[in-house]
């Protein structure tokens, strides 16, 4: 049986997996060709130190996962990254406790850099750090 993290880790994978146009990917290494609709990859983060009650006995939790969002393209470059990570936001906006599986989900701001290689057009990339706070009945 999975843990609480993992069931709400993979409930928003799934939720980023069912967006049409971007590649979606899981704790992977960045790939070596954008595709035109981008790409999203979900990083598991850090649950961090969790509150704690004893009865009954409840780990309460503010993870923080992390979705590396990257767009390369000759031109339009800006437009597609807004609307990809706006298209994020609401992906998280529509269900904000995936399900019931969370007491809620929040998406911050990006953290966005430009990444040049040689040779190719430059990737607009951010982290979009998400916050996710749930118990759980253990700590593993």
């Amino acid at each position: 049986m999975p843990s609480t993290r993992e069931t709400v880790l993979a409930a928003l994978f799934s939720r980023l997996l069912a967006m049409s146009g971007p590649l979606v990917l899981r704790n992977e290494a960045l790939p070596v060709r954008i595709p035109a609709g981008g790409v999203l990859i979900l990083r598991d983060g850090d649950p961090g130190e969790p509150e704690v009650t004893l009865s009954p006995l409840r780990y309460f939790y503010s993870h923080r996962a992390e979705i590396d969002v990257l767009v390369q393209a000759d031109a339009g470059r800006d437009t597609a990254f807004d609307a990809l990570t706006a298209s994020v936001g609401a992906v998280i906006a529509a269900d904000r406790t995936l399900g019931g599986l969370c007491d809620w989900i929040e998406i911050q701001a990006p953290e966005t850099v430009e990444i040049a290689a040689e040779g190719t057009e430059p990737v607009k990339a951010a982290v979009l750090p998400v916050l996710i706070d749930y118990a759980a009945a253990s700590p593993v």
